[in-house]
């Protein structure tokens, strides 16, 4: 088989939540445990960090592993969805895992597979602990596909759980309050392993604090030990965020500089200095040097794409992968405080959630492109603009996310602020 047919076969046959959706999750750890075991458990053969989350997950999974790589450790790093490149999912030191490694690995065990009969993303789990294993990397960082108490990937038994954050996404598979989803995600929390929770939220603090204790697991609130103070912009000829970390009311760093531009970071910063913090008292070497190198060139270091990602200038053409409630509400927020004349949103989203809560939110003096992504689960322009118009958002209706854009662009004076968002695929079709 060749690369492609192999990404064919894989796309095709076997159920993928990205194209598809729920029909593509598997709620129980059986199928991962039987692939685990086909290929010799490779999850026990090396040091993992697991990241649960709602939000803000991804990008602490990427910061992590930069700081780790910055501090001259071998790092896997195992992340979903992809956004160009299925390789993007599995990747060693930010290089992705070569093609002919997946085309082999398939090849190796298609047989076995068609009798498991796996979903996509239970596969890739497999392929990724095999790659990381095969390679003997120093630690891996794994981030949660969906949920956390059945995700395929918690059969690790890591150094350390990071849960960033809980909201409501996904309710249909994890449940339809915050409370019923931090249980799920509170499944990462392991035996006597340290846990760090990104966001102290009321309603949910207890649920933390209970799982931890059942497990004997310390239990630290990243926001109650660190907090970013002066947040600001810098822009020499590329857009940094810059902060100061307070700890205790004293400053431990002074201008902690990330290539992630989005304000948002300063929520996900502080959880993963506290991780750090926590790598350190196991006996990790991370000096301060790697911590702001790995924070400065993490998407030099690790390829991440799509948060406030500045696309081009005049007009500012910006694109954020987040979807849900408390996504684009940080995005918003973060539109509002961009210098700019008229606001432009090209707009798609998927065709499983109820999206009036975030339709109701996005403002109305925009002017709107719907657009749908290329895949099963994308929600059509046509009912995307029908529930926007309700609301009262009005727009035209565009054939893909590309014409969508270009007709923006088009339409756009130069100081003026184009958004392309409302779902990963909606963003991956442009970065």
């Amino acid at each position: 088989m060749t690369y492609q047919q192999t990404l064919d076969y894989l796309y095709t046959q076997l159920p993928m939540f990205q194209r598809i959706g729920a029909a593509a999750y598997k709620n129980d750890l059986n199928n991962t445990i039987v692939i685990c075991t086909l290929l010799n458990n490779p999850e026990n053969k090396f040091k993992s960090i697991h990241i649960a989350g709602t939000n803000g997950k991804g990008s602490t999974s990427h910061l992590l592993a930069s700081i780790l790589q910055s501090a001259g450790y071998k790092v896997g790093l195992y992340t979903s969805p992809h956004l160009k490149d299925f390789r993007e999912r599995i990747k060693i030191n930010g290089e992705m895992i070569p093609q002919q490694v997946v085309v082999d690995f398939v090849e190796k065990y298609k047989n076995d597979f068609e009798k498991i009969q796996p979903s996509f993303f239970e596969m890739t789990v497999g392929l990724a602990f095999d790659y990381f294993a095969d390679s003997q990397i120093d630690i891996a960082v794994i981030e949660v596909g969906l949920g956390g108490r059945l995700d395929s990937t918690n059969v690790i038994n890591p150094e350390l759980s990071v849960i960033t954050n809980i909201s409501f996404d996904h309710m249909a598979l994890l449940g339809d309050t915050l409370e019923k989803i931090a249980i799920e995600k509170a499944g990462i929390i392991k035996l006597k392993t340290p846990v760090i929770i990104g966001e102290t939220q009321a309603e949910v603090k207890t649920i933390f604090i209970e799982k931890a204790n059942q497990n004997s697991a310390p239990i630290i609130f990243a926001d109650e030990n660190y907090k970013a103070v002066n947040v600001h912009s810098i822009n020499n000829d590329k857009l940094f965020l810059a902060m100061d970390i307070e700890k205790g009311g004293e400053t431990v760093y002074f201008n902690l500089e990330s290539e992630l531009p989005g304000l948002y970071q300063q929520k996900n910063i502080p959880t993963v200095l506290c991780a750090v913090e926590s790598l350190k008292n196991k006996g990790f070497k991370i000096a301060e040097t790697a911590i702001r190198d790995g924070i400065k060139n993490v998407i030099g270091q690790t390829g991440l794409l799509g948060r406030w990602q500045i696309l081009s200038q005049q007009p500012l053409v910006i694109a954020d992968t987040g979807h849900n409630e408390a996504g684009i509400k940080e995005v918003l927020d973060q539109i509002i405080k961009t210098p700019h004349k008229q606001l432009h949103i090209v707009l798609g989203m998927v065709n499983d959630k109820d999206i009036s809560k975030i339709l109701s939110l996005l403002p109305k003096a925009a002017i709107y492109y719907f657009c749908k992504a290329n895949i099963p689960r994308a929600l059509s322009a046509e009912e995307l603009a029908n529930q926007a118009k309700i609301v009262g958002l009005i727009g035209m209706v565009y054939s893909s996310v590309a014409d969508a854009l270009t007709r923006a662009k088009n339409n756009a004076n130069t100081d003026d602020l184009i958004f392309v968002g409302g779902s990963t695929f909606t963003v991956a079709e442009v970065v």
